[in-house]
């Protein structure tokens, strides 16, 4: 009798439309920045309902060009949590700014906007903030309804990492509808759903291959301002004057101005068609994610003793690229890791605490027990397999096997 298949951590969904999409972008022979390019900034900034998007290399390039169009320099602190992958903290490094860390929120390991007005007025005089970064952790937006009055206090620019958060929605003050967010709950007078990407001063979106939509690498950055989006333009292809962009085609001429020092983080057009077509089903591809998460909650409630459950909060509408569930112990998280693991199902953890690493240990003198939310949560978490195509049989598995571990079995 043959096994069933092994359940990855992770499986891209993947169509005849995107093959195809890609396909014909290799027979046109052009194959780096173009029209596809530019057709996948104009969806998905339609798409989120922001006024300008720009297409990059990677979520890490996003977040790098936001930071450095929102006038973070040498000399700079960005405020950020610690809970997160490297990249949230790296891309102030590259700009030659300092990453704070504030605590997050012990249930939606959000940036905690407490904590952060803590650091921020602890810090006041000492450090030159310059921008506040929250993350999404999980496809759960933050708190922005909180952070927004912060940052505006402290003169901070804000510049969100939405790489888990596509697509994403949060109740703000205000008004407005959501933009493909018909499972939302009408707000109460006086507030509006807002999504994500068009609600701080820059968003930054990751592509990549477990993203909620791919391109295999990829990132974008959306913004308010025309002008932000053509520097932004500008930086991810070596500081070119625009007119550098149009020197293959026959509207163009090979002379060319080198405006400001520059980056190589431009998505070619092989990578924007998979993500056109990608986009297309982001709204079917969410729900299928929103479903996959309600039968997990459903299933693993029995196990609640063992198991705490990832919940979206009533001011969010989540994006559930991650289930992370908690287990009772850190020894109780790692028999389950392996228990998986040895029934064909991958599992992951998000994430090490980035104080926790040596490089930021060695550098800033962080320490355990500077951040004990954070701290807590990953002795504890453990991400479940969440992707389209998963589906009811395979949530089943996976609990199952959750189970039996519990038990001791």
């Amino acid at each position: 009798m043959s096994s069933p298949p092994e359940i990855p951590f992770h499986r891209p969904s993947i169509d005849d439309d995107d093959v195809r999409a890609v396909a014909e972008v290799l027979r046109s022979g052009w194959l780096t920045t173009g029209r596809r390019a530019l057709a996948f900034e104009d969806a998905f900034a339609a798409y989120v309902g922001a006024a300008h998007a720009v297409a990059v290399s990677s979520g890490t390039a996003a977040l790098h060009l936001a930071l450095l169009a929102a006038g973070v320099g040498p000399g700079d602190a960005v405020l950020t949590s610690p809970f997160t992958f490297p990249a949230t903290a790296e891309a102030a490094l590259y700009c030659g700014a300092e990453p704070v860390f504030a605590d997050v929120d012990s249930e939606t390991l959000n940036l905690d906007p407490d904590r952060a007005a803590e650091v921020l007025d602890r810090e006041r005089g000492r450090r030159r903030f310059r921008a506040i970064v929250p993350v999404h952790y999980g496809g759960q937006p933050c708190a922005m309804e909180e952070l927004l009055p912060l940052a505006e206090r402290h003169g901070l620019r804000v510049v969100e990492d939405a790489a888990h958060a596509l697509p994403a929605w949060r109740r703000m003050p205000g008004e407005g509808v959501p933009h493909h967010g018909d499972h939302l709950a009408p707000p109460p007078a006086g507030e509006c759903w807002r999504t994500v990407g068009a609600i701080g001063d820059f968003t930054a979106f990751s592509f990549y291959a477990t993203k909620p939509i791919t391109t295999g690498e990829g990132g974008m950055i959306t913004c308010a301002d025309g002008d932000t989006a053509e520097l932004l333009r500008s930086l991810r292809l070596h500081g070119l004057s625009r007119d550098a962009w149009k020197r293959y085609t026959s509207e163009g001429t090979w002379r060319y101005d080198v405006e400001r020092t520059g980056y190589k983080y431009n998505l070619p057009d092989v990578l924007a068609a998979l993500g056109v077509e990608q986009l297309k089903r982001s709204d079917a591809l969410a729900a299928e994610r929103r479903q996959l998460a309600a039968l997990y909650g459903e299933a693993l409630a029995p196990y609640r003793e063992h198991v705490r459950v990832p919940r979206a909060e009533e001011r969010a509408g989540h994006a559930w690229h991650l289930y992370p569930v908690r287990l009772r112990t850190g020894a109780l998280r790692d028999r389950a890791v392996a228990g998986l693991r040895e029934r064909g199902i991958g599992t992951s953890v998000h994430f090490i605490p980035l104080h926790l690493h040596s490089y930021y240990a060695d550098r800033y003198g962080t320490r355990r027990g500077d951040f004990p939310a954070a701290e807590a949560a990953f002795d504890t978490v453990l991400s479940l397999p969440l992707y389209p195509g998963l589906g009811e049989s395979g949530v089943a598995r996976v609990v199952e096997a959750l189970a039996d571990v519990v038990r001791g079995r």
